[in-house]
């Protein structure tokens, strides 16, 4: 049910927004003023489709109060009521419209993200999973423009990888990837199984928005220990004899991050600084949203990387997302990176639990 009180009550922060917006101290702190930008589109956003509604509202009451009145003509009338079974449509419309308008944006949405991909239980059939899920991935990329670039990687002898870190520079990509976060199951019959039997193996997709400089993580050196290796490649053998591959942990938390693709010992020490910036910023996502009340699992978005998310049945060509009961028989376009639709269920379904929510909020 909408409650105008309350969205009117909302709407009416659009001024006091716009006069902070033109205030030089506002402007110059960049953070402060990319959350008001983001408010005030938000804003502007709901603005528009409450009046929307209102209007259908106020359309609908005049065409009743034609139809019921009994001086109006019978042509008028029978216009009317032609009319208003669109306009009912159109309200309904509206109102979804109007509700999803109501949610608080996500200012990571249209942020980077850094993806870890992980070989879990199945041992070396695991592994060629991972490099699976990672393919697949890079081929929905490609599709979007996305670029992607490789932090550190552990391949296997036989293929695949026991663990694939990357960036992924792209509009909305932390608002599209985060449903990613989670254990993928596969069920198929291995190259090296004589038999024919089906194994069950799994990897684990982690999904971070990644920090910017407004986001202010500052690391004190002493909080690092830093230490540096000759890069790896298939089975652990060394492939140069330069030391340019860098590991970092960082001592209050325990968190480790390494990167071995560049060349460039400098350059790997920044990759890791940012993905160690962007596990850091994940952690205090998480403890700000519990502060707020916010129920995280709630949310298919936000759930535990332990739950089992998906399995990937390979003999019957069947996908099925446990999470919103979806099941596709296209297995074979989604390894080919054909994502856009699940991405969009698994979107619209968030929204919904989102709304529900915000409706409880309103009561």
């Amino acid at each position: 049910m909408i409650n105008r009180e309350h969205i009117s009550k909302k709407i009416g922060r659009l001024q006091e927004i716009e006069k902070q917006l033109s205030d030089p101290v506002v402007i110059s702190n960049q953070k402060k003023f990319r959350e008001l930008l983001l408010e005030h589109s938000s804003l502007k956003k709901l603005e528009d489709k409450f009046g929307k509604f209102m209007k259908l509202e106020n359309d609908i009451a005049g065409h009743r109060e034609l139809i019921d009145s009994p001086e109006a003509d019978i042509e008028l009338k029978d216009l009317a009521k032609e009319e208003l079974q669109g306009l009912g449509e159109g309200l309904e419309k509206a109102e979804k419209e109007l509700m999803a308008a109501l949610l608080e944006p996500d200012p990571a949405e249209e942020r980077n993200v850094i993806m870890e991909i992980r070989a879990g239980t199945g041992g070396d059939e695991a592994a060629l999973f991972a490099g699976d899920l990672f393919r697949m991935y890079s081929r929905y990329f490609e599709t979007k423009g996305w670029k992607v670039s490789l932090i550190d990687a552990n391949s296997c002898e036989i293929g695949g990888y026991k663990e694939v870190v990357f960036s992924v520079n792209g509009n909305g990509a932390y608002g599209e990837l985060r449903y990613e976060m989670g254990v993928h199951r596969v069920q198929r019959v291995p190259a090296t199984e004589a038999s024919g039997r089906i194994h069950t193996s799994a990897a684990t997709v982690v999904v971070f928005p990644e920090s910017r400089d407004d986001d202010h993580i500052e690391i004190p050196a002493e909080e690092l220990r830093i230490d540096t290796f000759c890069s790896s490649g298939p089975g652990g053998q060394s492939v140069n004899t330069t030391y340019s591959a860098v590991r970092i942990t960082h001592l209050p938390t325990g968190l480790a991050v390494q990167s071995q693709d560049e060349r460039s010992q400098h350059r790997n020490k920044e990759r890791c600084m940012s993905v160690l910036k962007a596990r850091i910023l994940d952690i205090r996502r998480q403890e700000e949203e519990e502060k707020r009340g916010k129920a995280r699992r709630s949310q298919i978005g936000a759930g535990d990387r332990s739950d089992r998310i998906r399995t990937y049945n390979f003999p019957q060509n069947r996908m099925t997302d446990h999470r919103i009961n979806l099941t596709l028989y296209s297995l074979d376009r989604v390894m080919e990176g054909d994502l856009r639709n699940l991405l969009e269920a698994l979107r619209d379904h968030d929204m919904e639990l989102r709304l529900k929510q915000e409706m409880e909020n309103m009561a």
